[in-house]
This record gives C-alpha cells, sequence and structure tokens, in this order.
C-alpha cells in the first residue's frame, strides 16, 4: 500500500524549516559580532560549535540507539523544540562568545534528533523508491543550508532579533507537523531494548561499509565546498576586470550568489533521486561522486582564468554534483542495514561524515591562510577519489 500523498510533502517541508536552525547563528553573525564585541574569527568557533553538537548529538543517539527503540516522530518534536529554544539563547544579552558557543553547540545537539531521524521516518513509509524521496528531503536540507546567505541581506531590513525569533518559529511550527501529521510509518520495526554493540553490527556488513565509506568520501568534499564558495568568489573578485558579457558588472551580490550556487544542490538531489529509480542508486551516486571528483581536478585551471561568467557556470555544475549523491548513500545505507537498526545506523553514519568534515574544513582553511594559489582546492579530490575506490567493488 503506497503512503498518503500527504507524507512525504510533510517530511520535506519540516525537514526544511527545522534545519534552518543549523545556520542561523552564520546569517546574523556581522549582527552578533557588534552586540556582543565579538572578535571578526567569531563565525569560524560558532559553526564549529554547532558540527561538534551534531557530532555529539549523533554519537549519543547512536550509542542509545534512540531513533530506534522510540517513535521517530515523538523525537523529532522533541528535538526540534529543545533546538528552537537554544537557538533562542542567542537573544541573551548577558551574552560572551563562550555562552554563544554553549547556545549553537547545543542547537547542533538537538539537530540529530531532526536530520537523521528526518531520514528514518522517511525509510519507514518508503520501502521501494527510497531514493527518490530523501533526494527530496536532502533537498531540502540543501536549502535550509543556504539560507542564511539571503539572512545576510535580509538583516537590513529587519532586525536580526527578528531573524533569530523567526527561525525558531519554524523549527517550532516543523516539528509540530510531523507529531500531527506523520505517525510512525508502517515499515518501522522497533529495536527491543538497548543494544550498545548495535553499531559494530551494522558496520560488520561489507556491503554497508562501502556504501557508508563512499559516504565518508562525499562528505570530505561536499561541506569544504560550501563554506568556501563565498571564498571563491570573494578572491576571484578581488582587483579584476570580471570579464561580464557587455562590460557590465553583476548586480548579484556574493551572499546570493554563494546561495544559488549551494541550493541549486537541492534540484540535484531530487534528479539523482528520480534518476535512481531507473539507474539504481549505487550507479548515480557513483557518477555523482566521479563528477565532483573531477570538478576539483579541473578547480586550480578555471579559478586561474579570468572570465566571471566561467566561474560561475563552473560553480553551478560543481554545486549540483557535489551534493547529488547525499541522498543516494542514504539510501545505501539504511537499505543495507536491518529495520530494526536502519535510524541507528543512519545516526553513526552521520555522526562520522560530519567529523569528517571539520578535518576538512580547518584543513582547508589553513591553507588558503598560508596560500594564494588555487591548487589548494585540489585536496578536496581525495574525498572522492577514497568514496570511488570504497564503492568499485559494490553491487548495488
Amino acid at each position: 500500500m503506497k503512503p498518503a500523498k500527504h507524507i512525504l510533502p510533510v517530511i520535506v517541508v519540516s525537514q526544511f524549516l527545522c534545519t534552518s536552525l543549523w545556520f542561523a547563528g552564520n546569517g546574523v553573525i556581522g549582527d552578533l559580532i557588534n552586540q556582543f564585541g565579538l572578535a571578526p574569527n567569531a563565525l569560524g568557533h560558532l559553526t564549529s560549535a554547532v558540527q561538534f553538537g551534531f557530532i555529539a548529538g549523533t554519537l549519543v543517539t547512536a550509542i542509545l540507539t534512540l531513533a530506534d527503540r522510540f517513535s521517530p516522530s515523538r523525537l523529532f518534536i522533541l528535538s526540534a523544540l529543545l533546538g528552537a529554544g537554544a537557538n533562542l539563547g542567542v537573544l541573551w544579552d548577558g551574552n560572551t562568545l563562550g555562552s554563544l558557543l554553549v547556545f549553537r553547540f547545543l542547537t547542533g545537539f538537538f539537530l540529530a534528533g531532526i536530520y537523521p531521524v528526518g531520514m528514518k521516518i522517511a525509510a519507514d513509509y518508503f520501502d521501494k523508491g527510497l531514493g527518490k524521496s530523501l533526494g527530496y528531503l536532502v533537498g531540502a536540507l540543501v536549502l535550509g543550508t543556504a539560507l542564511p546567505h539571503l539572512l545576510k541581506d535580509l538583516t537590513t531590513a529587519i532586525g536580526w532579533q527578528t531573524v533569530i525569533f523567526t527561525i525558531s518559529g519554524l523549527a517550532v511550527l516543523g516539528g509540530t507537523l510531523i507529531l500531527t501529521l506523520i505517525p510512525d510509518g508502517p515499515f518501522r520495526k522497533a529495536s527491543q531494548g538497548l543494544q550498545l554493540n548495535t553499531i559494530s553490527r551494522v558496520f560488520k556488513k561489507p556491503e554497508f561499509r562501502k556504501a557508508a565509506f563512499g559516504y565518508f568520501g562525499h562528505m570530505w568534499e561536499l561541506y569544504a565546498f560550501w563554506t568556501f564558495v563565498p571564498v571563491i568568489l570573494t578572491d576571484f573578485s578581488a582587483g579584476r576586470d570580471l570579464g561580464w558579457p557587455g562590460g557590465q558588472q553583476p548586480s548579484l551580490t556574493i551572499p546570493v550568489l554563494a546561495y544559488i550556487i549551494i541550493g541549486i544542490g537541492g534540484i540535484a538531489c531530487v534528479l539523482g533521486g528520480y534518476l535512481s529509480l531507473k539507474f539504481g542508486p549505487r550507479r548515480i551516486a557513483f557518477l555523482a561522486l566521479l563528477s565532483s571528483g573531477i570538478c576539483c581536478l579541473l578547480s586550480p585551471w578555471i579559478l586561474s582564468q579570468s572570465s566571471y561568467l566561467l566561474l560561475l557556470l563552473f560553480l553551478l555544475i560543481w554545486g549540483m554534483v557535489v551534493i547529488a549523491d547525499s541522498p543516494l548513500f542514504s539510501t545505501l545505507v539504511a537499505g543495507n542495514a536491518a529495520a530494526a537498526n536502519r535510524g541507528t545506523a543512519l545516526t553513526i553514519v552521520n555522526c562520522i561524515g560530519f567529523a569528517i568534515t571539520i578535518v576538512s574544513i580547518q584543513l582547508l582553511t589553513a591553507l588558503h591562510t598560508r596560500s594564494d594559489s588555487t591548487a589548494i582546492y585540489l585536496i578536496l579530490g581525495l574525498g572522492p577519489l577514497f568514496g570511488l575506490l570504497a564503492m568499485k567493488t559494490s553491487k548495488k
């Protein structure tokens, strides 16, 4: 029996509304710096705090197998409420950098009950065609991730406090939609009690490991690329004729361009999901990872050219292929885990994947600080290379 027509749209909308919490602080970072007297490098610290919080949250959730032992919908709403509350902590007048880091860490911690749990809810409803469903779901995450780049422009028209209030309100709305409209799915199989060896058991399956390793390679590249899109645009624009057709300079600001380049990946996720129905998730994931690896190799040459139009076209393509494989890897992970362990499997893979992003972001940041060479982006190609080698012998 097919799920009701409202199931997937509600999950997707809820995922978008709740994951907007992720980079809420980034969207108003200039105001936070002015309001609380922070150093200019506070952005990096606050962003890392959310990532560390998410890693800690997914680790705890996976070890305690929360997404498999308890109702995913109730875990989702609880996490949304707590995440929204932690986000509101940014508004406290007595904040210092330390307290802001705590609030952002807690926001990331509770996001662990939103993003992977949202995928678990989708897997409980869509036994077949999961790749298409997760394509929409990850596409929603992409748009939520890109949103702060637009908020940077909006904060001049509305107060930054209003932005924070709005994002927390959206998260509460998203959690409420899940609780009221999405009961536990027909394919959900509850885990029987606390099993601390679940993580080791899921990794014993060879096909699961290959899917997970492919995802890890993908994550090495993904968030580092997203982080450096504005940096690439800024570096390219500095002191050069952008070569825009007709001699006109583009009217779009770098934050808006970054939003478009990152956000277009949402379309790629949906497209990849539909292609997976015909060609299989493994094949499409492999091709997307190969394509993003090629972009890594081409980046030094493209970034050294003088055409701004060529750069934007290249970044748009890279922005699509760098994320198109993400829902498909999650599909492969879910498909190679037992139903009773699916939530834990998705959560622990997310945990490790996001831990990897911190390493690649910090490494690329260090390279960028020490060198102005465009060759530094070649380092991102190590992720696709590792993932492709891991997937090479995978059968499905």
